[in-house]
């Protein structure tokens, strides 16, 4: 039988034969990988010589941008052979701060700091209690997770992942409203199965962002205003539940969208590609990856890097720097500093994001089960194996984000996971568990024009780290009565889940480095006696702070005592 051959030899403009083009002819892709220039197989691999379907489909990948075989498509000479060693050792693609952090917090370590990776999990199969946590739970937030691995998974989990493509995989807009037109009635059944082909950008949409960074610290939901409520379902909609829903029946609500969103700019506008993609070096912990703050921009001399790098979209002059837009194009000015409030002289140690950070996701009780007498996927090695993980919260918050000292700067804190773990043996009794709880901190992305109010911070026990409740004197002394009372558990009963410090000082939960801790007792009081005088007088420019002294008496307050010792006598 003679098999039927296409009738004209394919070559693309780079002189190469690819045949493929002989089937694929009404693929659409990005001007930089387009096909009449260097076909499919470079990117596709497969056989681009043969003429048939069989035979060119062999040892075909359908994601080039797979961690796996990358160094044979995207990384080839005359590609991108410079950029795979940097993501491959990126934190997004090694976890290394999660699987150190974790493996610490668990007690199977003696430090933060691990050379573990993700690529060595899945290489070696190597598990214990916390990995095994970590591989069911938290093992589809990586580039190493491939795409549409998980059958029947929502599409949230397997959209993830996918190396190179995570970030820049884009399905242009005028291609999904004509993918949208093909399932329409009058569609037939072959052009309802035509799949369109991705671009590939260096444009990256905050939504490709978004897919992974909405869990744990939530930053990408911050950012655009998204705050995952707790599970109540409400405002309840004609007596059912909310129509604003997450991917995994998650509820929320919207509140303010960071200012930089709000102004139309993504998260690349900022963040740079060292940043996302590395630089080549693999870091223990997101800090060290990391070259932005908010000085980089809103400063006298903006432009230059923790790292000592210039923004790549640095543009105006001196006078007028302007910050351009990776995506919109759009120029919008770099405002310094507030003259007389953001370098006020008492706050020195107060971060941007403190004062302007008005509110952040705080996730308490994170309620942690393995039950051995179930089975579970492992995200790593998509095996299912022995040890049943379940996990839940006791509530969410979002308002009075808690303050604490990362080395000598004061920075916004949320419960970075307060585990409550339990074992359930094979023969279903409680064998035994922990608890362990930390306050981490947090850079929210929830970052507002107007600060806080004073009183926000030096009137708010919650603010300070001691928990929602009530401060009175007693004896002379400040004292301090909780809202809570802790939890109840197997490992005995917990501290009030809000409280990281009590009001003598003592530190009650951990923070997540060995540096960051809360205030301490006579940072406490120096803080709270300013909270006497922050009521009335609430402006950087009142004449009271130029000269204040923690031993001032307030006049209207000595009066006031004055009249009532004089009432009493008569």
């Amino acid at each position: 039988m003679l098999v039927k051959r296409p009738q004209q030899l394919y070559v693309t403009s780079s002189g190469a034969v690819d045949m493929c083009l002989s089937c694929h002819t009404e693929e659409k892709l990005d001007r930089a990988h387009d096909v009449e220039m260097i076909g499919c197989s470079p990117c596709h691999l497969g056989n681009p010589l043969a003429i048939t379907k069989e035979e060119a489909h062999q040892e075909m990948v359908v994601n080039p941008g797979d961690l796996r075989i990358v160094d044979k498509t995207c990384s080839v000479e005359g590609c991108h052979p410079a950029d795979v060693h940097k993501v491959k050792n990126s934190l997004m693609a090694t976890n290394r701060g999660i699987l150190g952090t974790l493996l610490f917090y668990w007690g199977e370590s003696d430090s933060q700091n691990t050379d573990l990776t993700v690529e060595e999990l899945i290489a070696s199969g190597h598990n214990s209690f916390a990995l095994d946590y970590y591989r069911k739970l938290c093992g589809t937030c990586h580039l190493w997770k491939q795409k549409n691995d998980i059958p029947d998974a929502p599409d949230f989990f397997n959209e993830k992942g996918g190396g190179c493509s995570a970030c820049h995989f884009l399905i242009p807009e005028t291609e999904i409203k004509a993918a949208e037109s093909l399932v329409a009635d009058t569609a037939s059944e072959e052009e309802k199965a035509k799949k369109i082909h991705p671009h590939i950008t260096a444009k990256v949409d905050q939504n490709n962002c978004i897919r992974c960074h909405n869990r744990s610290g939530r930053i990408g939901l911050s950012y655009i205003g998204i705050f995952e409520s707790e599970g109540y379902g409400t405002p309840y909609e004609k007596g059912g539940m909310t129509r604003n829903q997450l991917p995994g029946a998650r509820f929320y609500l919207e509140i303010a969208d960071d200012i930089h969103h709000n102004k139309g700019m993504q998260c690349i506008d900022c963040h740079t590609r060292n940043e996302i993609m590395g630089d080549g070096t693999s870091y223990a912990h997101y800090e060290e990856q990391l070259e932005i703050s908010c000085e980089v921009c809103h400063s006298t001399n903006p432009g230059t890097t923790r790292k000592n790098n210039v923004l790549n979209n640095l543009a105006g002059t001196n006078e007028t720097p302007l910050l351009k837009g990776k995506i919109d194009g759009v120029m919008r000015p770099l405002r310094p500093p507030r003259p007389g409030v953001c370098d006020f002289s008492p706050h020195k140690r107060v971060s941007c994001e403190a004062c302007h950070s008005t509110w952040v996701p705080q996730c308490y009780g994170c309620h942690v089960k393995q039950d051995q007498r179930g089975k579970h996927l492992d995200k790593l090695s998509l095996k299912e194996t022995a040890g049943l993980w379940e996990e839940g919260r006791s509530y969410i918050r979002y308002e009075k984000p808690m303050l604490g000292i990362w080395e000598n700067e004061v920075v916004i804190v949320t419960p970075g996971c307060q585990d409550m773990v339990t074992v359930v043996g094979k023969d279903g009794k409680d064998s035994g568990g922990f608890n362990r709880f930390t306050m981490a901190a947090i850079n929210p992305h929830t970052t507002q024009k107007k600060g806080r109010e004073c009183v926000d911070c030096h009137a708010s026990p919650k603010t300070v780290g001691l928990g929602e409740g009530t401060i009175y004197q007693q004896d002379g002394k400040l004292a301090f009565r909780s809202m809570s009372r802790g939890i109840e558990t197997s490992s005995g009963r917990t501290v009030p889940l809000d409280a990281w410090v009590d009001i003598e000082g003592e530190q009650l939960q951990h923070g997540s480095r060995p540096n960051v801790r809360p205030f301490n007792k006579k940072e406490l009081q120096k803080i709270l006696q300013v909270g006497l005088c922050a009521g009335c007088h609430d402006s950087y420019q009142d004449p009271l702070w130029t000269n204040y002294t923690a031993d001032m008496a307030c006049p209207v307050t000595t009066q006031a005592k004055g009249r009532k010792n004089e009432t009493s006598k008569k």
